[in-house]
């Protein structure tokens, strides 16, 4: 009997140190889980919900430059702001070039290097803006194109009919930007969305908005539609608007 009880009362003396170590290891992997849990909740949130963009905030200034709003131009289209619908919108690159193009907005966006710069726009009636302006430089869409050794002006159309033209080595030459932003905002349709041309050093008539053409031609008496009522072809502002 006595041989037979012994394994018995070794277990019973066992059991509550046996226990104690079970319900300690219970209290230990949950409080791992419960430490762990908003991790994994974090997680499971962040990859079935992308956050959702919010609209961009103007900025009044850049790198200590008070900059003007994109409230501060006046509206003297010459048949007042135009709505593009984007889906439609096609640029055209033409004239003497070796091969026509034909880009859609995202098309430009995606294909040529983003650039930004402050510029100052003065306008012939007496006003000026600076802002940071933000687009895809001319000279890389003409250079995609091709340039016919002949061409020597470029000129621009708009959705409006409005047209304008620069020689195309001031083009080539200098940093001259088609805008899709200002001030970090999606250029507003009064301001030419999809496009404006950052014509720097230029009067204002020559920073033509609502880009669709880019043609480029040897004819360097071509006159763009206020150029043919008297304005200052070469539109330097070192230089008066008005040819008297």
């Amino acid at each position: 009997m006595i041989l037979s009880t012994l394994p018995t009362t070794s277990l019973l003396m066992q059991k509550p140190s046996f226990l104690i170590l079970i319900i300690a290891l219970f209290i230990f992997l949950s409080a791992v889980i419960f430490l762990l849990l908003p991790y994994v909740g974090a997680d499971s949130r962040m990859s079935g919900n992308d956050p959702t963009a919010l609209a961009a905030v103007e900025i009044r200034n850049y790198e200590g430059l008070d900059l003007s709003s994109v409230n501060d131009f006046r509206e003297n289209a010459i048949r007042g702001p135009r709505y593009v619908d984007i889906t439609r919108y096609r640029l055209t690159v033409t004239g003497l070039v070796e091969e026509d193009t034909i880009l859609n907005y995202d098309q430009i966006l995606d294909k040529y290097p983003h650039y930004s710069k402050v510029v100052t726009l003065y306008c012939v009636e007496g006003w000026d803006a600076t802002i940071l302006w933000e687009g895809v430089l001319v000279r890389d869409i003409i250079n995609d194109a091709g340039a016919d050794p002949r061409a020597n002006t470029v000129i621009f159309r708009a959705d409006d009919g409005y047209t304008t033209s620069l020689p195309l080595d001031y083009i080539m030459e200098n940093d001259i930007l088609m805008a899709y932003r200002m001030n970090n905002v999606t250029l507003p349709s009064e301001r030419g969305y999809p496009f404006q041309l950052v014509a720097e050093d230029k009067w204002g008539y020559k920073w033509i908005k609502w880009i669709e053409t880019i043609e480029l031609s040897d004819d360097p008496s071509y006159r763009g539609y206020w150029e043919q009522r008297g304005y200052s072809d070469s539109a330097d502002i070192s230089e008066s608007f008005y040819n008297r």
